[in-house]
């Protein structure tokens, strides 16, 4: 993803909650370009996780994760698992991006403890020197979900081993103060920042024309709310009846 993301490919993924096994073959199928799973709002399982990352696989999906609030353990074995990348939830300043940079490399870099026998490894059956080279390609994503995340982008974007982030919308919006700049103005701050303009942008998107607005507007990623597609659908479907 990340070679895909330098070459200038937009992709689109969607964001799911465990268990969902059958909908994330359906993403694979249906050519979607990564899926996010989604580990902070959903259960935290790693052998569910694992099954998922193994489904997803099967179809060519790679797959991004989500922890809670500094699961840097959670976000190593989801690695371990065949994550390709982590979307970190409130990534608050430079500090906590170097912490979760760190945790997510090996050493001399990290201090992610080094095995090729797991998964992502091919069950040791790849040498040290090929896994070592696929763990530095993971994508790693901050989500900035509070008005002082968006103030300090610049310098969470800008320490190694973060590649871009997403806007916490939701939580942008329950964080902010009477004091504090309305949603949108946030948003476009952030968005028209010199210091965040190399990173890798990511949206959340309801729908395909919310999708093509957001990368109309500059982002890379798009990740459809699934459960917000899902809803959406529902509703229509009942509303026949009316």
């Amino acid at each position: 993803m990340r070679a895909r993301l330098a070459a200038g490919e937009r992709l689109a993924g969607a964001l799911v909650r465990m268990p969902c096994e059958e909908i994330v073959e359906m993403l694979g199928v249906a050519g979607l370009d990564f899926v996010l799973i989604d580990c902070e709002h959903g259960p935290a399982d790693v052998a569910m996780l694992r099954t998922h990352i193994a489904f997803a696989d099967a179809h060519g999906l790679p797959v991004l994760v989500r922890p809670g609030e500094d699961e840097h353990h959670l976000a190593q074995r989801a690695l371990d698992q065949g994550a390709r990348g982590i979307v970190a939830p409130h990534v608050e300043d430079a500090g906590q991006a170097a912490a979760l940079a760190g945790a997510l490399r090996y050493p001399p870099h990290g201090t992610r403890g080094f095995a090729t026998y797991p998964r992502a490894g091919r069950f040791g059956s790849v040498t040290a020197e090929e896994h070592r080279a696929a763990a530095d390609d993971i994508l790693v994503l901050a989500m900035l979900e509070s008005p002082g995340a968006i103030e300090r982008a610049g310098e969470i974007v800008g320490t190694d081993g973060i590649d871009g982030y997403l806007v916490g919308v939701a939580d942008l919006g329950a964080s902010r103060t009477p004091q504090d700049p309305m949603v949108p103005e946030l948003l476009e701050t952030v968005r028209t920042d010199p210091a965040v303009r190399d990173a890798a942008r990511a949206d959340l998107a309801g729908s395909a024309e919310a999708a093509a607005t957001s990368f109309a507007g500059g982002a890379q990623l798009v990740v459809y709310n699934l459960s917000a597609v899902l809803m959406a659908s529902f509703r229509d479907l009942a509303a026949a009846a009316d």
